[in-house]
């Protein structure tokens, strides 16, 4: 659901639910059984206040499950629709997800990563849309987590699907890395109470694939 249909995200919890056909043929069919068993029962060895009280107590506890999931699932669809309400305010902004594209923006080719752990080298390549390596920087020491970088990418004369490459070491071997493409937001929707941004580049993503956003 796109955000400009969002409805009235108010919840009214004065009212008494009322039961659902499902609930009410459950409580019809257990009535019926237990009427059945009672008409039925041995006269010297009726069935006991206790055993009554504690059927009834079952098919209470059912429906009040039942009426529990309706509940939580009518929460679940408030929440959403308000999340994206509020993530309005996200569109036109740009966002950090995992991604290895080499955006351009006012001339420089920025992204960012992340480490593992402490690194003794980092090395950054620029790759064309074939792969082939552009462009290569030695980044130096880096510590655990992540950061950022940008280059000159006026030296690319094809600024088309460039992508970008890290390479982190230590004395004793490599270190792990994720690679963060940077994205723009066009717009906000709601997907099975899934709130997702349509990105300019990536396209619809997740929002709880998002790592920051500025």
């Amino acid at each position: 659901m796109a955000v400009g249909t969002v409805g009235d995200t108010s919840t009214d919890f004065s009212s008494t639910p009322k039961l659902t056909k499902n609930q009410a043929d459950t409580q019809d069919r257990f009535l019926k059984l237990l009427v059945t068993q009672m008409q039925n029962q041995d006269p010297m060895n009726p069935m006991d206040n206790a055993q009554v009280t504690s059927q009834m107590a079952q098919i209470q506890t059912v429906s009040g499950i039942e009426t529990l999931n309706g509940s939580v699932q009518s929460l679940t669809s408030q929440f959403a629709n308000m999340q994206a309400l509020q993530s309005v305010a996200m569109v036109g902004h740009n966002v950090l997800i995992p991604g290895d594209r080499l955006a351009i923006n006012e001339g420089k080719g920025v992204g960012a990563y992340e480490l593992d752990a402490t690194a003794r080298a980092v090395k950054l390549e620029v790759l064309n849309a074939a792969g082939v390596v552009l462009d290569t920087q030695q980044l130096g020491d880096q510590t655990a987590g992540r950061h950022s970088f940008s280059v000159d990418a006026s030296k690319y004369a094809d600024q088309s699907g460039l992508k970008f490459r890290i390479t982190a070491t230590t004395s004793t071997g490599t270190v792990g890395s994720t690679t963060l493409a940077q994205d723009k937001v066009m717009a906000i929707s709601t997907s099975d109470n899934k709130l997702q941004l349509e990105l300019q580049n990536a396209g619809l993503v997740y929002y709880s694939s998002v790592k920051s956003f500025n």
